[in-house]
């Protein structure tokens, strides 16, 4: 456990900064959350270019398609894919949002936790998805545990822990509460899991596999 310490080092002089990773607004960041969801990005970059060929208005983003009947919202993220089962969800999420106004300093007032419990409440947002909002929409400092990260934790650590808040915590102990940090460490965990750390990894080409239990 205590060796997971090294890791944003370690993935940093591999990959660099990476910043804040997760690009666009805190709007945009909100829907993408929902439209991620087992698809690829650029699918996703084609629903939300056609989110703004339709709303001329990019201030007011929320708010607009808060107004939109499902089935109009569906056609135009139908580039992402599973479009009907994420209308409904982005609708739910704007429904929760709506209640503030779509005010993301509102939101952002909000203590951590109890946001938190809030959005996992609202039928089709998991704990990955409203930690994706709450660290890189609202810049609040809790990590957000995705597939990526519990194959990297146990091939290099052997850490073999499958539930959500039990991975979260491990990184929460390990670093500072940080939301910087939080950001560029889970960017750096997905570069990696993308680039070497593959379902069928790259070990011969991957700079820490001296460090990695699932290479020696």
């Amino acid at each position: 456990m205590e060796k997971i310490k090294n890791l944003y080092n370690d993935l940093l002089e591999i990959y660099g900064d990476v910043g804040k990773w997760w690009p666009g607004t805190p709007e945009e960041i909100i829907i993408t959350s929902v439209l991620t969801q087992n698809t690829n990005w650029k699918n996703v970059e084609k629903a939300l270019e056609n989110i703004y060929s339709f709303s001329n208005n990019s201030k007011n983003l929320l708010f607009n398609l808060h107004k939109l009947p499902k089935n109009k919202l569906s056609e135009l993220i139908k580039p992402a894919g599973f479009y009907n089962i994420k209308a409904e969800r982005l609708k739910n999420l704007l429904d929760f949002l709506s209640r503030y106004k779509f005010k993301i300093e509102s939101l952002k007032s909000i203590d951590t936790y109890h946001l938190r419990n809030q959005l996992l409440k609202i039928k089709g947002i998991g704990k990955e998805t409203a930690d994706s909002i709450l660290l890189y929409a609202l810049d609040k400092p809790i990590f957000v545990v995705d597939a990526y990260t519990k194959r990297i934790i146990k091939r290099i650590y052997n850490i073999n822990e499958k539930e959500y808040d039990k991975v979260q915590e491990i990184f929460h102990n390990a670093y500072p509460e940080s939301t910087e940090l939080f950001q560029k460490l889970h960017g750096l965990i997905v570069e990696h899991a993308k680039a070497l750390c593959r379902k069928k990894p790259l070990c011969d080409q991957c700079p820490i596999n001296s460090k990695c239990n699932y290479n020696l």
